[in-house]
């Protein structure tokens, strides 16, 4: 017999608060036609972005994350000294070593909380809201705070025809704490690496070192593959994850999917035949794809303008570069 005593930790666990920062500056269409052969109807028509947020050089990954962080936390009704927990998603930190997660947790003043980074892509929200949920429950931590943050325009080739029109910055975080009823449901998530070439970084970071080239290194994506696999093999997913949750489409009260091109958003709403009643987060139209902090940017946006309340049932849908995905039903803050 194991002498291993065992976890303690919560029944379940929930998102507590959530809170989102988007840069001062808005960008709109008319800047990106600066660099690229192009109009704004093609834009709109393609992505259905109008505009979108690009960080100054005071907005830096750390300190986006640091504003976010502060108004979660604020709105699940804590202290940062109650985080035990501190999980951080980008790809756009440009150090490799301390985890970004380290210096947020100790300027939001948390005490001594487990604190590292994951590279997730765009499906990176998911993945760490997977990751807290198993810390409450496990019991390792009673609250953590998951923070899906960007600074994408730092890796935007403004002359890829193709791409440059679709990145924002931000950061969105959320705080996963206890409860005593299922409040996020099973996570469906999984990766496709035999198609990791369609969405990537252009060149290692030891090509641009090494002077092998000169462009800096740029996120490129081959646009038609991600849209099919995203509305084809996505929607399928976010089903898997409403059967996981024991949900109909009909009991949903709100969609927030990765907010990557308003198409793809229309296209799986169609496909998972949701009803009219279902409110569906289209915050790239002003914020553009920001990648790991897109759903809960959107989760924040909706919350505050009322067109979601606390206690609706969410669905939420997260995939990217890897190809990786992540879905799970949740109960809003």
């Amino acid at each position: 017999m194991s002498k291993i005593k065992p976890s303690k930790g919560a029944p379940y666990a929930r998102i507590m608060g959530v809170g989102g920062y988007r840069p001062t500056r808005i960008v709109p269409n008319e800047v990106i036609l600066e660099t690229i052969d192009s109009s704004d109807e093609w834009i709109r028509s393609r992505s259905g972005i109008a505009t979108r947020h690009w960080a100054n050089d005071e907005e830096t990954v750390t300190a986006m994350s640091v504003e976010a962080a502060g108004k979660a936390i604020a709105d699940a009704g804590l202290t940062p000294e109650q985080i035990g927990g501190v999980i951080v998603s980008t790809v756009s930190h440009f150090k490799q070593t301390p985890a970004v997660a380290t210096e947020i947790a100790d300027k939001i003043g948390a005490t001594r909380p487990a604190a590292f980074d994951i590279s997730a892509g765009c499906a990176g929200f998911g993945y760490g809201l997977t990751l807290a949920k198993g810390m409450v429950v496990e019991g390792s931590a009673e609250y953590v705070l998951v923070i899906g943050v960007e600074r994408l325009s730092d890796l935007t080739d403004l002359e890829d025809r193709a791409t440059a029109f679709l990145f924002g910055d931000g950061a969105g975080a959320v705080v996963v704490g206890p409860a005593k009823e299922p409040r996020i449901g099973p996570t469906v998530w999984g990766s496709e690496g035999d198609k990791s070439e369609t969405i990537k970084q252009t060149v290692p970071w030891t090509d641009y070192r090494d002077g092998a080239v000169e462009r800096f290194p740029a996120i490129t994506q081959e646009g038609q593959a991600v849209f099919r696999w995203a509305v084809f093999e996505m929607a399928k997913v976010a089903q898997q994850a409403l059967d996981a949750a024991g949900i109909t489409a009909d009991e949903l009260d709100v969609f927030i999917p990765h907010q990557a091109n308003m198409r793809i958003i229309d296209s799986m709403v169609k496909t998972l035949k949701l009803p009219e009643h279902v409110t569906v987060a289209r915050d790239v139209e002003t914020t553009g794809n920001t990648s790991a902090a897109s759903i809960p940017l959107a989760m924040e946006r909706l919350l505050a303008t009322g067109q979601a309340k606390s206690g609706d049932t969410a669905l939420v849908i997260g995939f990217g570069a890897g190809l990786v995905y992540a879905a799970t039903v949740v109960t809003l803050p």
